[in-house]
């Protein structure tokens, strides 16, 4: 079964519960994926024997049974052989396939529709709060676990105990991520595209993009915008764009511009003409080597439209 409606899964905590830690790295499902994406699984899985290649063990491997029933317990899934094949005598009949960041951002393109393409928006944010989470609270987990030794070596009452950690959880549901500046590693794609795509979900009215090496896959990301908002491209002449790509584009997703300069070298992302990004890398390349973005001062807005022809 092919895409068939749109889900009740807007925001990215409704994912959270669906990210899982096995064999050391955050994973999600084929089960959870297929639903996600609007698919049944075996369709989904279809699809990626199809493109078997394009998914090496780092991007997708097959749990063991050991590993599902870690799964089971550990996250405590209710309800856990309604997710997957079964045989006539009740019991699983294939173990679930486990998709790591990289391997759930290829997956992405080989499902296509507006269904798939909205919910990977929604994925990408949810990996890359979770991993900033981690990050930013690893001393507090830390804190936890000594707490929780302590606590069960002095014997103290359950219900005191329950309230110094929610205390804690509470502390950490706090955190915030810094919207203003940021640098991305090497191989962080989820995050910089979530990134990229944050940006521009917040425009609407126009986005206009300074960008040297556009192609068509930042275009696959700007079809994100909200419906109405007008996009203004300003790339060197021999961009890879085609007159067909622009089209196809304003087809579907009007209205693109793109113009041709050759008086930027720095990547430049306005918004609303009210929000001003400078990017260190291609939007084509985000992820792929180390790179920083900034929120500058929108009263620099004029000056670099002024001097961008």
């Amino acid at each position: 079964m092919m895409e068939k409606k749109e889900l009740a899964i807007h925001s990215v905590d409704d994912f959270k519960g669906r990210i899982y830690t096995i064999r050391g790295v955050q994973v999600m499902l084929d089960s959870d994926l297929a639903e996600i994406y609007g698919y049944e699984v075996k369709t989904l899985n279809q699809q990626v024997k199809r493109n078997i290649n394009r998914f090496p063990p780092d991007f997708m491997f097959q749990l063991t049974r050991e590993e599902l029933d870690m799964v089971k317990s550990q996250y405590d899934i209710l309800n856990l052989k309604s997710q997957f094949v079964t045989s006539s005598w009740g019991g699983i009949r294939k173990m679930p396939n486990a998709f790591t960041e990289q391997g759930i951002y290829m997956l992405a393109t080989v499902l296509r529709g507006d269904l798939a393409d909205q919910q990977s928006i929604f994925i990408m944010r949810a990996f890359r709060e979770m991993r900033s989470f981690l990050h930013n609270n690893a001393c507090l987990f830390a804190e936890i676990d000594t707490i929780q030794k302590h606590l069960i070596e002095s014997d103290i009452h359950h219900k005191e105990h329950d309230k110094q950690i929610a205390e804690l959880f509470s502390l950490m549901d706090k955190y915030k991520i810094d919207d203003t500046q940021g640098i991305f590693f090497q191989g962080q794609i989820f995050d910089a595209y979530a990134k990229f795509q944050s940006f521009i979900s917040q425009a609407q009215k126009e986005i206009i993009l300074i960008d040297n090496y556009v192609d068509l896959s930042v275009l696959e990301r700007l079809a994100t915008k909200n419906i109405g908002v007008d996009v203004t491209i300003y790339t060197l002449p021999n961009t890879r764009l085609t007159a067909q790509d622009i089209r196809s584009f304003n087809a579907q997703y009007p209205t693109l511009t793109v113009k041709h300069t050759s008086q930027k070298h720095d990547r430049f992302l306005i918004i609303d003409n009210s929000i001003l990004y400078h990017v260190g890398a291609s939007l084509k390349d985000l992820g792929k080597k180390c790179f920083a973005f900034d929120l500058f001062d929108a009263s620099f807005i004029p000056d670099i439209l002024e001097k961008v022809m």
